[in-house]
């Protein structure tokens, strides 16, 4: 499940010339859904987009998030973002849940966002849509569920080193096995804390 975040300071959905959702400050939340999505997925990432800090504080920075200023919210079914363009040059979307699937996690995915209590509007699912947004800043940020997922992090998960355990005193032993720790686990940690440090800048937050 992927959910292509848009800050705006107002933005409206059309269709047949007809406007079926509007709003003011807030986000337009664009929202792909995969064949192995499922209702937990959808639960993540329904709370982490209101509660994403990428609206500023009174100092600029990303400090807030659209519960902190009760945004306002427009969501958008769009299984174009499921797009696999890695072979040709026409986009696959194999990876793209069927449309039964799909607005059944979709409408999921409204229901929970409605529970925040903040102001909801939708497009309608499978119609052509025209989406006009104001985007604030520009602002815009993916949140890929897929990637989220520990057994998909580009790294092992490495024990704790042996030498936390005995870091003010440490035996000869416990040097000896932080260094066999050091060849087996390093490069997965060196991996592990660039892709968090990545992580949170895509958050919009990285101090």
């Amino acid at each position: 499940m992927k959910a292509l975040l848009q800050r705006v300071t107002r933005a409206s959905v059309r269709v047949g010339g007809e406007v079926v959702g509007e709003i003011a400050r807030g986000l337009v939340v664009l929202v792909g859904i995969a064949v192995k999505d499922t209702e937990e997925d959808v639960r993540y990432l329904a709370q982490k987009v209101v509660t994403l800090r990428i609206f500023a504080d009174g100092g600029g920075k990303f400090n807030l998030s659209a519960m902190d200023v009760a945004g306002e919210l427009l969501l958008i079914s769009q299984f174009t973002l499921m797009a696999d363009t890695r072979k040709g040059r026409r986009p696959s979307f194999i990876e793209a849940a069927p449309p039964a699937q799909a607005a059944e996690l979709f409408q999921y995915f409204v229901e929970q966002m409605r529970a925040t209590g903040l102001k909801i509007a939708t497009g309608r699912f499978q119609e052509y849509m025209q989406v006009e947004i104001h985007n604030d800043g520009p602002v815009t940020v993916l949140l890929d569920r897929q990637e989220e997922k520990p057994e998909n992090w580009p790294f092992r998960l490495p024990p704790l080193p042996p030498m936390v355990r005995n870091w003010k005193n440490p035996t000869p032993e416990d040097l000896k096995a932080q260094v066999d720790w050091d060849r087996e686990w390093g490069s997965d940690q060196m991996k592990m804390l660039a892709w968090l440090w990545e992580q949170r800048c895509k958050s919009g937050s990285p101090d």
